[in-house]
């Protein structure tokens, strides 16, 4: 059974919904995402872009619109978001499913060239600290020289006094935004459970399973330390509000 559009855009849109109660100016940080991403795919004709646990794909889907030319994946463990992806962003994106970190993940992406870029947002936080070096290292192996990895989500400062006032000034921010009024992640797959049009679909909603949330505490100067020793030539922070940073490393 193949899910209409209709269906596929009103989950869509309570997806983003409810991303936007746990990100901190999340358009700003795609945009930021997308702006990397333009810029070091300047020269090249078709960039190859993968966004690593990307939801149905807004991030994506952001990526192919800014570059139309690019030829960009949308890689996720959920069957039910990536065929929500398919069904709304139709043939824009190729959706693929992978769970990240696992043996060999990277080759179920079936990249017939070196990457251009590897981003992620609001989703690598779950993989340990073991795995996400792998994650980096293997990402450092398979992009071009100059490709870049962009990873936009929740990273603490170093300095403990600094954290603090990184949340607060995050905090304060969800607060004008009315950020925490939306929709939270367990209330969107409730309702996604409980839809006759989700739960006749493959991959449905009742039967999803997601990896299990190792979680890491890496700091910024922890993530560069890894994306460093992984074989990137250059990282840091290039966008920050409160705790939500977009990082880049260079290959």
């Amino acid at each position: 059974m193949s899910m209409s559009t209709a269906v596929a855009a009103q989950w869509v849109e309570r997806w983003e919904g409810q991303q936007e109660r746990y990100a901190i100016d999340r358009e700003e940080r795609f945009t930021v995402i997308a702006d990397v991403v333009e810029h070091v795919s300047r020269d090249c004709p078709s960039p190859l872009v993968v966004d690593l646990g990307s939801g149905p794909g807004a991030l994506a889907a952001r990526i192919a619109a800014r570059l139309p030319a690019a030829q960009v994946l949308a890689a996720d463990a959920d069957p039910l978001l990536l065929e929500l992806g398919r069904a709304h962003y139709g043939t824009a994106l190729r959706h693929v499913e992978v769970t990240i970190g696992a043996p060999g993940w990277l080759d179920a992406l079936a990249l017939d060239r070196p990457l251009d870029a590897a981003v992620s947002t609001t989703a690598l936080h779950y993989l340990g600290a073991a795995t996400l070096r792998e994650v980096y290292r293997e990402l450092a192996e398979r992009l071009r020289p100059g490709g870049v990895f962009v990873n936009g989500d929740h990273i603490d400062s170093d300095s403990p006094a600094i954290h603090d006032v990184a949340r607060e000034i995050g905090r304060r921010r969800s607060e004008r935004c009315q950020a925490l009024a939306r929709e939270d992640w367990q209330s969107w797959w409730a309702g996604a459970t409980a839809d006759p049009a989700l739960s006749a679909l493959p991959g449905r909603a009742a039967e999803r399973s997601h990896p299990r949330c190792e979680g890491n505490d890496l700091s910024v100067s922890g993530h560069v330390g890894l994306l460093r020793e992984a074989g990137f030539g250059h990282a840091g922070a290039v966008w920050q509000f409160g705790n939500s940073h977009v990082l880049v490393a260079v290959r």
